[in-house]
């Protein structure tokens, strides 16, 4: 594919609700999916989230556990809601789309132990790597970024007296 795969994207891209698993390793590194590098997917090319689109019928929690089992050949041990993020699509005449967002724990932690079924590799990554040197997915690195700090974003009393 072209360097410009996420720029020339064939038509068309159609937005549905979403879910998406923030898995954090003991040592503090996220594991992410690099996503294939084919034409018509959201986002070619980029380092991302495991999740997916809810299917019609399912709730999220549902949808997150068809999409863990779908892409790494696991189920979680254990998932809980973390943030939302709500896309307005009222520009191309769609409703809003919202995109939910899971700390989820997997029964393994080597990435060389999953089964990747969908995108190009799996990998875990810094939190530094992430925020400054990966083509991430956007809306997954903010809430990355929202995730790695949140503890500054409450205002933690170690962090309070930073500010």
């Amino acid at each position: 594919m072209s360097d410009h795969a996420f720029v020339d994207a064939p038509l068309p891209l159609v937005p549905r609700p979403a879910v998406a698993a923030l898995v954090r390793l003991a040592d503090g590194r996220y594991l992410l999916q690099l996503r294939d590098d084919i034409p018509g997917i959201w986002y070619p090319d980029h380092w991302g989230l495991f999740g997916g689109a809810i299917e019609a019928g399912e709730t999220p929690e549902q949808a997150l556990v068809r999409e863990i089992r779908e892409e790494l050949g696991v189920a979680p041990l254990s998932h809980g809601y973390f943030m939302r993020l709500t896309f307005d699509f009222a520009f191309a005449g769609l409703e809003t789309m919202p995109r939910d967002y899971y700390e989820v724990t997997l029964p393994t932690t080597d990435p060389s132990e999953l089964v990747l079924g969908e995108g190009r590799a799996v990998a875990a990554h810094t939190p530094q790597a992430i925020l400054r040197d990966l083509r991430v997915v956007p809306y997954d690195a903010f809430a990355l970024f929202l995730h790695i700090n949140n503890a500054k974003i409450k205002g933690d009393a170690d962090h309070a007296h930073a500010r």
